[in-house]
């Protein structure tokens, strides 16, 4: 498993001008099942997105696909870890 850290790299009016897009983007990887959650980052200068995928390379190229890589406004970092605990409600995000 996998949190992305999103930093904002141009201010926020050029972020929201790509948003539209990146909002679509995120759907489809819901769809895909690849992010499990994701969201702004408080204060309001990146995001966070958990997300599933077989490696980090798979995991980079779905990030690749986004509106705002693509258009050069946020920059990513991938921290991977292994779940082992959760409230009852997430054990299936445990890994064995």
């Amino acid at each position: 498993m996998f949190i992305v850290v999103l930093t904002y790299t141009k201010p926020l009016d050029v972020i929201d001008a790509h948003l539209p897009a990146h909002v679509e983007y995120l759907k489809k990887q819901y769809e895909r099942e690849v992010f499990i959650a994701s969201g702004r980052r408080v204060p309001r200068t990146g995001g966070i997105i958990l997300a599933r995928a077989a490696s980090r390379k798979e995991l980079t190229e779905v990030l690749r696909q986004d509106p705002f890589y693509q258009h050069g406004v946020a920059e990513y970092e991938i921290l991977e870890f292994t779940p082992s605990m959760s409230l009852p409600e997430l054990s299936c995000l445990i890994e064995s």
